[in-house]
């Protein structure tokens, strides 16, 4: 039986964390492949992209495997990096989008995986790699999301919207992390909450600091959440004004408990950003989140982790699983079988389904993948919850 008075701990980062700035820069590259492909009239089902970024003091280097149009030369994808240096805010003598080197390594993909990955006449297309991955959804957020990564990616957002919004003391580095207290199974309140963020006036101390945030942590957590007894921890060093690649080396894809769950749900270790969606890795796992949102949205559970398998090569899904932790209204082996006849889970099926052949990736690089709105555009269509009928007629077996 699952605990019902617990702690539970999540933490998130911002957008100008030298990880996240990898991990933007790498979906740049995939967006401008697509754009570029679907502007030149090149099938988008052949794009094949799969990016890593480093980035250290005024450094970036950006490797990996693509196939795209020959319209998306080192040129263009070192401005499209610049470019998203400057939009982050970095103009650091230590990391600047003017100033920084920028070398890009990307060549074109492996002959032997692309065999394995293509679709032809005597197979539809394969995955893009082997790997396992999870979805999860539960109703202790409006988005169906855990409460403790929810309101500590909800913090460094509204963080964000200050800085871009004229907020000139805050420097685009910063963490938080938000303990939530349980009682039976439900979160009730912060006890405690940490804020490290990058300052631009070199003078400020934690208390200057703490100052400053504060309003912004309140407004995002619920109210009443946060009480006399709750303990702060705000730039527990005493300064941060050091922030981004200049502090701290980055690499693309070392932040996927803070892109998926916060640690409450498994992870099948694979990261998100620089890959197409051939990737299993990154188009099974959104199929799963939609997946395991749509079942909680249909209450038909409280709580739902899915899991799906892959082989390189192979369309179909090896495995599906379903877990309900207790809270479900129809057994998990009837989902299983639900969750295949509404939807092809096939990496060909995943991308049709929700429309994944398009330049929406950059946005996804910060602030989590998932507890996001959907976009007009297509972005975050697997935040939808328009399986919800289809569900619920399947697992009645109509």
């Amino acid at each position: 039986m699952a605990r019902k008075n617990y702690l539970f701990t999540s933490e998130s980062v911002s957008e100008g964390h030298p990880d996240k700035v990898c991990d933007r820069i790498s979906d740049e590259v995939v967006d401008l492949i697509f754009r570029e492909a679907l502007a030149e009239g090149m099938d988008p089902w052949a794009v094949r992209v799969a990016c890593e970024t480093l980035a250290t003091t005024n450094r970036v280097v950006i490797a990996g495997e693509v196939r795209g149009p020959k319209s998306v030369t080192h040129a263009k994808i070192e401005d499209a990096a610049r470019k998203a240096i400057k939009a982050i805010g970095y103009e650091q003598s230590g990391f600047h989008w003017r100033d920084a080197k920028i070398e890009v390594l990307l060549h074109e993909q492996s002959a032997d995986i692309a065999v394995g990955v293509d679709s032809a006449a005597h197979k539809d297309e394969g995955a893009g790699d082997q790997g396992i991955m999870f979805g999860y959804a539960c109703d202790e957020t409006p988005d169906l999301m855990p409460a403790p990564l929810y309101y500590s990616q909800r913090i460094l957002q509204l963080l964000a919207e200050a800085r871009h919004g004229g907020e000139k003391r805050l420097g685009p580095d910063s963490k938080s992390q938000v303990t939530v207290q349980y009682k039976n199974g439900k979160p009730v309140g912060a006890t405690q909450i940490v804020v490290s963020h990058q300052h631009l006036d070199e003078s400020m101390s934690s208390a200057d600091v703490r100052k400053l945030v504060e309003p912004y942590v309140k407004k995002a957590l619920p109210k009443g959440w946060i009480k006399k007894d709750t303990v702060w921890h705000v730039n527990p060093t005493g300064k941060f004004f050091i922030g981004g690649p200049d502090g701290d080396s980055g690499l693309t894809g070392r932040k996927i408990i803070v892109d998926t769950y916060g640690g409450a749900a498994p992870h099948g270790g694979g990261a998100f950003s620089g890959k197409d969606p051939t990737k299993v890795d990154r188009s099974a796992a959104y199929a799963a989140r939609y997946l395991a949102k749509n079942v909680v949205a249909a209450k038909l559970a409280k709580k739902c982790t899915i899991q799906l398998s892959y082989a390189i090569g192979v369309s179909q899904p090896l495995s599906i699983y379903v877990d309900t932790h207790g809270t479900g209204k129809v057994k998990e082996e009837k989902l299983e079988k639900a969750l295949r006849q509404v939807m092809d889970l096939s990496p060909r099926g995943i991308r049709t389904h929700l429309d994944l052949n398009k330049p929406i990736y950059a946005r996804t690089s910060s602030y989590g993948h998932f507890g996001r709105k959907p976009e007009k555009d297509g972005g975050f269509s697997w935040e939808k919850t328009d399986l919800v009928a289809k569900l619920k007629k399947a697992v009645k077996g109509k």
